[in-house]
Protein backbone atom coordinates (compact mmCIF):
# COMPACT_ATOMS: atom_id res chain seq x y z
CA UNK A 1 0.00 0.00 0.00
CA UNK A 2 1.22 3.46 -0.84
CA UNK A 3 2.30 5.60 2.08
CA UNK A 4 0.35 8.78 2.85
CA UNK A 5 3.33 10.92 1.77
CA UNK A 6 3.57 9.04 -1.52
CA UNK A 7 -0.14 9.59 -2.22
CA UNK A 8 0.17 13.24 -1.24
CA UNK A 9 3.11 13.76 -3.58
CA UNK A 10 1.25 12.06 -6.45
CA UNK A 11 -1.80 14.22 -5.80
CA UNK A 12 0.30 17.38 -5.81
CA UNK A 13 1.81 16.35 -9.13
CA UNK A 14 -1.59 15.59 -10.61
CA UNK A 15 -2.98 18.88 -9.33
CA UNK A 16 -0.06 20.79 -10.84
CA UNK A 17 -0.77 19.23 -14.24
CA UNK A 18 -4.48 19.99 -13.92
CA UNK A 19 -3.74 23.58 -12.93
CA UNK A 20 -1.51 24.02 -16.00
CA UNK A 21 -4.35 22.89 -18.27
CA UNK A 22 -6.76 25.18 -16.44
CA UNK A 23 -4.46 28.12 -17.07
CA UNK A 24 -4.34 27.35 -20.79
CA UNK A 25 -8.12 26.97 -20.91
CA UNK A 26 -8.69 30.26 -19.10
CA UNK A 27 -6.23 32.19 -21.23
CA UNK A 28 -7.69 30.70 -24.41
CA UNK A 29 -11.30 31.47 -23.46
CA UNK A 30 -10.47 35.01 -22.39
CA UNK A 31 -8.43 35.47 -25.57
CA UNK A 32 -11.41 34.32 -27.61
CA UNK A 33 -13.60 36.95 -25.97
CA UNK A 34 -10.98 39.68 -26.48
CA UNK A 35 -10.68 38.70 -30.15
CA UNK A 36 -14.46 38.68 -30.51
CA UNK A 37 -14.62 42.26 -29.24
CA UNK A 38 -11.79 43.29 -31.54
CA UNK A 39 -13.37 41.58 -34.56
CA UNK A 40 -16.71 43.18 -33.80
CA UNK A 41 -15.00 46.56 -34.09
CA UNK A 42 -12.82 45.79 -37.13
CA UNK A 43 -15.26 43.40 -38.88
CA UNK A 44 -12.30 41.32 -39.98
CA UNK A 45 -13.90 38.26 -41.62
CA UNK A 46 -10.75 36.12 -41.50
CA UNK A 47 -10.29 36.75 -37.80
CA UNK A 48 -13.96 36.00 -37.17
CA UNK A 49 -13.75 32.68 -39.00
CA UNK A 50 -10.60 31.68 -37.10
CA UNK A 51 -12.28 32.56 -33.83
CA UNK A 52 -15.33 30.42 -34.61
CA UNK A 53 -13.16 27.45 -35.61
CA UNK A 54 -11.05 27.68 -32.45
CA UNK A 55 -14.04 26.95 -30.22
CA UNK A 56 -13.45 23.22 -30.72
CA UNK A 57 -10.05 23.63 -29.05
CA UNK A 58 -11.73 24.99 -25.91
CA UNK A 59 -14.29 22.18 -25.90
CA UNK A 60 -11.56 19.53 -26.17
CA UNK A 61 -9.50 21.09 -23.39
CA UNK A 62 -12.49 21.27 -21.05
CA UNK A 63 -13.19 17.59 -21.72
CA UNK A 64 -9.56 16.72 -20.92
CA UNK A 65 -9.73 18.63 -17.65
CA UNK A 66 -12.93 16.91 -16.59
CA UNK A 67 -11.51 13.48 -17.43
CA UNK A 68 -8.28 14.13 -15.58
CA UNK A 69 -10.14 15.56 -12.57
CA UNK A 70 -12.32 12.46 -12.34
CA UNK A 71 -9.23 10.26 -12.54
CA UNK A 72 -7.66 12.19 -9.67
CA UNK A 73 -10.78 11.69 -7.56
CA UNK A 74 -10.90 7.97 -8.38
CA UNK A 75 -7.19 7.24 -7.90
CA UNK A 76 -6.19 9.66 -5.12
CA UNK A 77 -9.48 9.87 -3.17
CA UNK A 78 -8.83 13.48 -2.10
CA UNK A 79 -10.73 14.79 0.91
CA UNK A 80 -11.81 18.09 2.39
CA UNK A 81 -9.92 21.03 0.84
CA UNK A 82 -8.15 18.85 -1.74
CA UNK A 83 -11.46 17.49 -3.03
CA UNK A 84 -12.93 20.99 -3.04
CA UNK A 85 -10.00 22.19 -5.17
CA UNK A 86 -10.57 19.51 -7.81
CA UNK A 87 -14.34 20.05 -7.86
CA UNK A 88 -13.93 23.82 -8.24
CA UNK A 89 -11.53 23.32 -11.13
CA UNK A 90 -14.14 21.20 -12.90
CA UNK A 91 -16.81 23.87 -12.36
CA UNK A 92 -14.56 26.71 -13.50
CA UNK A 93 -13.49 24.71 -16.56
CA UNK A 94 -17.16 24.39 -17.52
CA UNK A 95 -17.61 28.14 -17.05
CA UNK A 96 -14.65 28.91 -19.30
CA UNK A 97 -16.08 26.55 -21.92
CA UNK A 98 -19.35 28.50 -21.83
CA UNK A 99 -17.42 31.78 -22.18
CA UNK A 100 -15.87 30.29 -25.32
CA UNK A 101 -19.33 29.39 -26.62
CA UNK A 102 -20.64 32.91 -26.09
CA UNK A 103 -17.55 34.39 -27.73
CA UNK A 104 -18.19 32.14 -30.74
CA UNK A 105 -21.81 33.34 -30.81
CA UNK A 106 -20.64 36.96 -30.80
CA UNK A 107 -18.32 36.18 -33.70
CA UNK A 108 -21.09 34.52 -35.71
CA UNK A 109 -23.40 37.50 -35.35
CA UNK A 110 -20.50 39.89 -36.06
CA UNK A 111 -19.94 37.98 -39.31
CA UNK A 112 -23.50 38.78 -40.36
CA UNK A 113 -23.10 42.43 -39.41
CA UNK A 114 -19.85 42.66 -41.39
CA UNK A 115 -21.64 41.46 -44.53
CA UNK A 116 -24.36 44.12 -44.62
CA UNK A 117 -24.42 47.71 -45.82
CA UNK A 118 -22.63 49.85 -43.26
CA UNK A 119 -25.40 52.45 -43.55
CA UNK A 120 -27.84 50.08 -41.84
CA UNK A 121 -25.56 49.50 -38.82
CA UNK A 122 -26.67 51.60 -35.83
CA UNK A 123 -24.07 54.01 -34.52
CA UNK A 124 -23.80 52.61 -30.99
CA UNK A 125 -20.85 51.72 -28.78
CA UNK A 126 -21.13 48.18 -27.51
CA UNK A 127 -17.42 48.02 -26.78
CA UNK A 128 -17.69 49.87 -23.45
CA UNK A 129 -19.53 46.99 -21.83
CA UNK A 130 -17.21 44.48 -23.46
CA UNK A 131 -14.10 46.11 -22.05
CA UNK A 132 -15.56 46.09 -18.54
CA UNK A 133 -16.31 42.37 -18.84
CA UNK A 134 -12.86 41.68 -20.28
CA UNK A 135 -11.30 43.44 -17.27
CA UNK A 136 -13.48 41.32 -14.97
CA UNK A 137 -12.29 38.14 -16.67
CA UNK A 138 -8.62 39.09 -16.42
CA UNK A 139 -9.01 39.97 -12.75
CA UNK A 140 -10.94 36.84 -11.85
CA UNK A 141 -8.33 34.73 -13.66
CA UNK A 142 -5.65 36.32 -11.48
CA UNK A 143 -7.79 35.88 -8.37
CA UNK A 144 -8.27 32.19 -9.14
CA UNK A 145 -4.56 31.36 -9.31
CA UNK A 146 -3.59 33.62 -6.42
CA UNK A 147 -6.58 32.53 -4.28
CA UNK A 148 -7.32 36.25 -3.84
CA UNK A 149 -10.83 36.41 -2.37
CA UNK A 150 -10.84 40.22 -2.12
CA UNK A 151 -10.08 40.57 -5.83
CA UNK A 152 -12.71 37.93 -6.63
CA UNK A 153 -15.36 39.78 -4.63
CA UNK A 154 -14.47 43.06 -6.35
CA UNK A 155 -15.22 41.30 -9.65
CA UNK A 156 -18.42 39.90 -8.16
CA UNK A 157 -19.67 43.39 -7.29
CA UNK A 158 -18.93 44.75 -10.80
CA UNK A 159 -21.74 42.63 -12.23
CA UNK A 160 -24.14 45.44 -11.36
CA UNK A 161 -22.04 47.85 -13.44
CA UNK A 162 -22.27 45.49 -16.41
CA UNK A 163 -26.02 45.19 -15.95
CA UNK A 164 -26.49 48.96 -15.97
CA UNK A 165 -24.40 49.32 -19.13
CA UNK A 166 -26.34 46.52 -20.81
CA UNK A 167 -29.72 48.01 -19.90
CA UNK A 168 -28.69 51.42 -21.24
CA UNK A 169 -27.36 49.89 -24.46
CA UNK A 170 -30.56 47.87 -24.84
CA UNK A 171 -32.65 51.05 -24.60
CA UNK A 172 -30.34 52.89 -27.00
CA UNK A 173 -30.49 50.23 -29.70
CA UNK A 174 -34.27 49.87 -29.40
CA UNK A 175 -34.65 53.63 -29.82
CA UNK A 176 -32.46 53.52 -32.92
CA UNK A 177 -34.45 50.65 -34.39
CA UNK A 178 -37.69 52.54 -33.77
CA UNK A 179 -36.50 55.72 -35.45
CA UNK A 180 -34.75 53.96 -38.35
CA UNK A 181 -36.45 50.75 -39.45
CA UNK A 182 -33.62 49.89 -41.86
CA UNK A 183 -31.43 49.27 -38.82
CA UNK A 184 -33.76 46.61 -37.37
CA UNK A 185 -32.08 43.47 -38.84
CA UNK A 186 -28.63 44.49 -37.61
CA UNK A 187 -30.08 45.90 -34.42
CA UNK A 188 -31.46 42.49 -33.48
CA UNK A 189 -27.99 40.96 -33.85
CA UNK A 190 -26.52 43.73 -31.71
CA UNK A 191 -29.10 43.08 -28.99
CA UNK A 192 -28.08 39.44 -28.83
CA UNK A 193 -24.38 40.30 -28.92
CA UNK A 194 -24.93 42.66 -25.99
CA UNK A 195 -26.77 39.93 -24.12
CA UNK A 196 -23.91 37.50 -24.79
CA UNK A 197 -21.46 40.02 -23.35
CA UNK A 198 -23.67 40.49 -20.30
CA UNK A 199 -23.86 36.72 -19.81
CA UNK A 200 -20.07 36.44 -19.96
CA UNK A 201 -20.02 39.02 -17.17
CA UNK A 202 -22.31 36.70 -15.22
CA UNK A 203 -19.84 33.86 -15.79
CA UNK A 204 -16.98 35.99 -14.46
CA UNK A 205 -19.13 36.55 -11.39
CA UNK A 206 -19.69 32.80 -11.17
CA UNK A 207 -15.95 32.15 -11.16
CA UNK A 208 -15.60 34.73 -8.38
CA UNK A 209 -18.15 32.78 -6.33
CA UNK A 210 -16.20 29.57 -6.90
CA UNK A 211 -13.02 31.27 -5.67
CA UNK A 212 -14.83 32.33 -2.51
CA UNK A 213 -16.05 28.75 -2.04
CA UNK A 214 -12.58 27.33 -2.72
CA UNK A 215 -10.92 29.49 -0.08
CA UNK A 216 -13.69 29.74 2.53
CA UNK A 217 -15.74 26.61 1.95
CA UNK A 218 -18.93 28.62 1.36
CA UNK A 219 -20.32 30.85 -1.39
CA UNK A 220 -20.81 34.58 -0.66
CA UNK A 221 -23.64 35.08 1.83
CA UNK A 222 -25.15 37.96 -0.12
CA UNK A 223 -27.34 37.26 -3.12
CA UNK A 224 -25.66 37.78 -6.47
CA UNK A 225 -25.90 41.48 -7.44
CA UNK A 226 -28.21 42.02 -10.43
CA UNK A 227 -29.65 45.13 -12.04
CA UNK A 228 -30.60 43.95 -15.53
CA UNK A 229 -34.11 42.98 -16.60
CA UNK A 230 -33.76 42.76 -20.39
CA UNK A 231 -33.80 38.95 -20.37
CA UNK A 232 -37.56 39.11 -19.97
CA UNK A 233 -37.75 41.11 -23.19
CA UNK A 234 -35.30 39.03 -25.22
CA UNK A 235 -36.42 35.72 -23.76
CA UNK A 236 -32.83 34.53 -23.13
Amino acid sequence: MESHSHISTAFDRDLEQLTAKMRVLGETAIGQFANALDSLATQDQDQLEQLIAKDDEIDDLEAEIHEQALQIIALRAPRAEDLRTVMVMMRVASIFERIGDYSRNIARRATVIASVDAKTVPSVNIGRTGLIVLDMLNNVQTAFYERDVDLAISVWHRDVEVDHHHTNFHKEILATMTSNTSSVPVGVHLLFIAKNIERIGDYATGIAEQIHFLVNGVVPEEGRPKADRTSKILGV
